[in-house]
């Protein structure tokens, strides 16, 4: 328990939890869309049981950390299927098992998010279905269950790249998924609220799924960029909320 005297321990905590925060906001905002299509009555449960189910996850990955570094490893590779013999290519399409589950919810997500743009396009507004189909509280949480499973395997790489302590690693996801909670409210409800807002979360989601699919295949984006796009893209729209809100409002043309 020497570590727990130990200044840059604290330190690590302090950064991995800003982090995991930073990479939960991707979360936060999935659930968020996810919950906003259930009743009213329902979607607060839905955000805690989806964050809950989130932190369960990380843990457990936590605990499994060997299992987790051997993902690395190489699973298949694609280019045996494609007969390829080009080494250059064979090496971006070599999958392993951590390369395979971001590139399943990279192409989750690049499908939800499309189909849920199109959705709000066309479909005529929000509505509590979908398809002709009903979007039930037990659809929702397995759709956000699936996700979880990826933002928990990168929270937990990030988590093992930067700390040596388990039980840092543990503190840091529990602070970060607890601030995650109490804050998950006043998010969701104001990205339900805007409409353009809900686009835009929409449309960082379609960009964060192209950067896991990319990843996946030996294609890394520095996070810097998506984030530095993604920051941009808000102070842009926070100037044209604050822009509507000074709009003044048209006099009304009475006819006689």
């Amino acid at each position: 328990m020497e570590w727990l005297l130990n200044p840059e321990v604290w330190i690590s905590l302090l950064t991995l939890t800003v982090l995991e925060i930073v990479l939960g906001i991707d979360n936060i905002v999935f659930i968020s869309i996810l919950s906003g299509k259930l009743p009213v009555e329902q979607q607060a449960r839905a955000r805690r049981l989806g964050l809950a189910l989130a932190l369960i996850m990380r843990v457990l990955l936590l605990f499994s950390i060997k299992w987790v570094m051997s993902l690395t490893s190489t699973f298949l590779n694609l280019a045996d299927w494609f007969n390829v013999e080009n080494e250059q290519w064979r090496a971006y399409l070599a999958l392993s098992g951590r390369d395979l589950i971001l590139l399943l919810g990279g192409l989750f997500l690049i499908y939800k998010s499309t189909t849920e743009i199109h959705h709000k396009i066309e479909g005529g507004g929000d509505t509590h279905e979908l398809k002709g189909k009903a979007v039930t509280f037990t659809n929702v949480i397995v759709q956000i269950t699936i996700l979880d499973i990826v933002f928990s395997l990168d929270s937990v790489i990030t988590a093992v790249g930067m700390v040596d302590q388990i039980e840092v690693m543990i503190a840091a996801v529990v602070i970060a998924v607890v601030i995650m909670m109490i804050s998950a409210g006043t998010i969701s409800n104001f990205v339900n609220k805007h409409p353009t807002v809900k686009m835009l979360a929409l449309a960082f989601l379609l960009l964060i799924g192209v950067s896991l699919t990319a990843e996946a295949f030996n294609q890394h984006i520095p996070k810097g960029y998506i984030y530095f796009a993604m920051a941009f893209s808000v102070l842009v729209e926070f100037l044209n909320l604050r822009a509507q809100k000074k709009k003044p409002s048209e006099p009304e043309i009475q006819v006689h």
